[in-house]
């Protein structure tokens, strides 16, 4: 833990008091979910779950992943473009894993009868941990990155103001002017904005797709908001109101209920549970529309893990983004290990190297969301009834990362105020517009911080393990 802390820690008192200011601060700022008991109901609401203090981030580190997000929203872009890419990735993946095979189906359709978008719109977090290693030096590795409904965007704008009052109260005025203001709801509703902008219709709105069960509502109200500010119309629609109420016109305009949809930016869509046949139907009739997705189905599956692995590959990177030595090796640089269970040679070497020492890898299948990754013991029974099926293409590996604990406070509803030795995972938004093949805007959006308990080996803050937190760089 940064230095500063260790008195606070010891402070039995100051902590009660301390966290009772920042549970209040955080239900003044709108730091928000509904509860789980009354999922649908915004009057009956508590804070969302986040730490005591801003957990300590190093600077270099950080200042690396911002300068690296433009050059991977890059990337997403250019692989969202290469069909060939896209096909001879995921050619073993989609002959065991269902879903990523549906969505494969709808972007071949999709492609074959020829696109009807012109402006496209990509908003993507790259989320990386400090990985220590044996020598103990920090560097920076990347986890995954999402393409599709990232998020936490809104909320973490206002989780700083919670945190530098927090440090006033605590008597740390000067560390509490250090912490960096971070705005990605504003980001991201630039993006959004944009795209609207170019699509070309004043009177078209933007159709924030939402889950059936919507508990992290006011994150996606922040970015609404946002938007209203700039005078744009929101409609918030599920899978199935597309269903009912979803049309093209003879040049593929989508209409909502009689509105022309300028913008669909997904909040859902990203694992299999949602999609029955009516709602596979209403995601082709989107993808098959001229208005711009957020994402297009090709970016989707660019976000995969398999498009993970393969871009670790060498000279994969050179063959994507032709002309930009120095992206390139800004990207490699944040690559940890990542290997291929694909049927053959190299693929039986590593899993059996895994089952022979399950605590040096992650196996990841191809799904997001978090909470689906397996670790030690159950990675290994996984891999030893799969290691001779064609259903371990479904997976990849990826080397442990092993960040530096420190020790910090989780705040949650009705859970006891106990400290913890914990681990944190810096996320970067990234937002990016292209009209036909020019590059119109490419951004990094803000930053978010996400803590956990080490005895919790995965999950997000929406799974209900990691909470909110600012970085206090060192």
């Amino acid at each position: 833990m940064a230095a500063g802390w260790q008195d606070v820690l010891r402070d039995a008192a100051a902590v009660r008091e301390a966290a009772a200011v920042a549970v209040d601060a955080a239900l003044l700022a709108g730091v928000l979910m509904r509860t789980g008991e009354q999922p649908h109901a915004s009057d009956v609401v508590n804070y969302a779950p986040f730490t005591l203090l801003p957990s300590p981030v190093p600077r270099a580190l950080f200042e690396q992943a911002y300068a690296v997000q433009q050059d991977f929203n890059l990337l997403v872009d250019a692989i969202s473009q290469n069909k060939e890419f896209l096909q001879q990735t995921l050619a073993s993946t989609i002959k065991v894993d269902d879903f990523t095979a549906r969505l494969f189906r709808i972007y071949m359709q999709v492609l074959e009868e020829g696109l009807a978008q012109t402006v496209f719109l990509g908003i993507n977090r790259s989320d990386y941990m400090f990985d220590c290693g044996l020598e103990g030096r920090a560097a920076l590795r990347q986890i995954e990155i999402n393409t599709i409904a990232a998020s936490f965007g809104g909320l973490t704008s206002h989780t700083t103001d919670v945190h530098r009052l927090v440090l006033k109260v605590l008597g740390k005025t000067e560390e509490a002017s250090q912490l960096l203001p971070n705005n990605p709801a504003k980001g991201l509703a630039l993006g959004i904005a944009k795209a609207w902008q170019l699509y070309g219709s004043q009177r078209a709105v933007v159709m924030f797709l939402v889950e059936e069960v919507q508990r992290n509502i006011f994150d996606q109200r922040c970015v609404e908001n946002e938007l209203w500010n700039r005078n744009i119309r929101v409609v918030r629609k599920r899978f199935r109101d597309v269903f009912e109420q979803g049309s093209l016109d003879a040049s593929r305009r989508l209409y909502m209920d009689g509105q022309e949809v300028a913008v669909v930016y997904y909040r859902e869509g990203y694992v299999p549970q949602v999609y029955n046949q009516q709602n596979w139907e209403a995601r082709l009739l989107l993808e098959r529309s001229r208005a711009v997705k957020c994402p297009d189905i090709a970016t989707q599956l660019a976000g995969t893990k398999k498009v993970q692995q393969e871009l670790s590959r060498p000279g994969m990177l050179e063959k994507l983004l032709p002309g930009h030595p120095e992206a390139i090796a800004r990207i490699r640089a944040t690559f940890a290990g990542l290997y291929s269970l694909d049927e053959g040679e190299e693929g039986d070497r590593i899993a059996a190297a895994a089952i022979a020492d399950p605590d040096r890898f992650v196996l990841k299948p191809q799904r997001e969301g978090g909470g689906n990754n397996l670790y030690g013991e159950e990675l290994k029974e996984v891999l030893e009834k799969i290691k001779d099926s064609p259903e371990r293409t479904s997976y990849i590996l990826m080397d442990k990362i092993r960040p530096q604990p420190a020790l910090n406070y989780l705040l949650r509803a009705h859970s006891p105020l106990q400290v913890s030795e914990c681990i944190s995972e810096l996320g970067i938004f990234g937002v990016y517009v292209r009209q036909g093949q020019e590059l119109v805007l490419n951004e990094a959006a803000g930053h978010l911080l996400r803590t956990k308990a080490v005895e919790h080996t995965d999950g997000g803050v929406a799974a209900g393990v990691a909470v909110l937190d600012t970085p206090y760089l060192l």
